[in-house]
């Protein structure tokens, strides 16, 4: 047997299978030029890979890369701050939201917020795989002008910058659709559709926007979007917690994609998404913080704690898991390139070690870890097999120096940004 060269192996005590469907004992995945190059048996890996770096991790779990499909990068530092002596400058909150993510398993996200910009340079220097939600229509206080077509046109400028970028892609976001008039809506759809984009919009979030919408547009938000066009595959409507059976099968007619935010949705006192109905109709789940993040970081370990609580036991954990992977990408049109550990897909890895007393109180390693503190038991994190946390500790990151400039916010740094959900 010739033995293959490879850059990368990592022995793992688990695996999550490539299919979701359980776990794998004692397996080796193979990592070559950023890529899944192979998963099998540790002890026939050591037979047919020579691989540039070995890692041994006798007490993990290997699995994708967690991806949180709603978020705003930067608000939960900025939230903090803003009660304090100064707010945190931009960057440093955007940093620490970066930080966060990465330090709980996250490797991708989609950010709707303000400075799209200067975010999509901090994910490049930080190794992070990012969706860039544009904002058209801004709120004031969300760093755009409240213009749709000022936004509109910064948001065609940075996805032609990031057309064809292996790590970074780029989507509309309308944080309101009912700020938006029906010439807007339908533009955007038909920009969607030229230049393959993504459109992310909170909808049927509480009953006050659905009444608003009635009143200004005569129709409830899903069938308004249906009639401009936006109800498509391409759609991701994050919440989508006041429905109707009427709406649930118009969302699957459509089959458009869907952001459960569990916590975001407890925090602001709305009804929880009806999870049972959503998977029945067969609908396309993803899972995410939601924009504002209120203090929060960006961690989905509980939200998905949350979802297996309500779900009575009907969802496997491996189910939640592929929420927060698989259904993230798939949500977010990145299935082809993450969310699995099949051969081919992109290298985006977590490392969980359950070797201390936060993993253990279930014979079921999965549950184990929705049940405990998994956001803690992160070791390891790569995206396109580039190491970005090894054994707790940042690659790239410099953290004891962002702390520090976090614990001393500057009098002169910006405001707190806001008016996402």
């Amino acid at each position: 047997m010739s033995v293959r060269s490879a850059d990368l192996a990592i022995e793992a005590r688990w695996v999550l299978s490539p299919t979701g469907d359980g776990v794998l004992d004692h397996h080796t995945l193979i990592v070559h030029e950023g890529r899944i190059a192979d998963l099998l048996p540790s002890a026939l890996a050591r037979r047919r890979y020579e691989p540039l770096a070995l890692l041994e991790r006798p007490s993990h779990l290997l699995m994708p890369g967690l991806v949180n499909a709603r978020v705003s990068l930067g608000s939960s530092a900025q939230a903090h701050a803003g009660a304090g002596a100064g707010a945190v400058a931009a960057a440093d909150a955007e940093l620490l939201g970066i930080a966060q993510l990465l330090r709980s398993g996250i490797t991708c996200c989609a950010h709707v917020g303000p400075r799209p910009r200067e975010l999509a340079q901090l994910a490049l220097e930080q190794g992070l795989r990012l969706c860039l939600a544009l904002p058209i229509g801004a709120p004031a206080g969300g760093g755009g002008t409240g213009d749709p077509r000022d936004s509109l046109s910064e948001a065609l400028r940075l996805h032609d910058e990031y057309r064809a970028h292996p790590s970074i892609s780029t989507a509309f976001a309308l944080p309101d659709p009912n700020a938006l008039d029906d010439a807007m809506l339908a533009h955007i759809a038909t920009l969607s559709v030229e230049i393959d984009s993504g459109v992310l919009a909170p909808l049927h979030a509480s009953s006050r926007e659905i009444a608003r919408s009635i009143s200004q547009h005569g129709l409830r938000p899903l069938a308004r979007l249906e009639r401009a066009g936006l109800l498509t595959p391409a759609l991701a409507a994050a919440h989508m917690t006041h429905l109707e059976p009427a709406d649930i099968e118009l969302a699957a007619r459509a089959g458009i994609g869907i952001t459960l935010c569990p916590q975001a949705d407890l925090e602001a006192g709305d009804e929880r998404a009806p999870l049972e109905a959503l998977r029945a109709a067969g609908l396309r789940l993803s899972v995410g913080s939601g924009a504002s993040l209120g203090g929060r970081d960006g961690d989905l370990w509980g939200d998905l704690k949350l979802l297996m609580l309500a779900s009575r036991g009907t969802l496997a954990p491996q189910e939640l898991l592929a929420l927060a992977s698989v259904g993230g990408a798939r949500v977010l049109g990145l299935e082809e390139s993450i969310g699995t550990l099949e051969v081919g897909r992109a290298a985006d890895l977590v490392c969980l070690d359950r070797s201390g007393p936060g993993a253990r109180g279930s014979a079921d390693t999965l549950r184990a870890l929705l049940l405990g503190a998994a956001h803690d038991l992160v070791s390891d994190v790569w995206v396109a097999g580039r190491q970005l946390i090894c054994e707790g500790a940042f690659t790239r990151l410099d953290w004891p120096r962002l702390a520090a400039r976090l614990d001393a916010p500057s009098d002169s740094a910006s405001t707190p940004s806001g008016g996402y959900r």
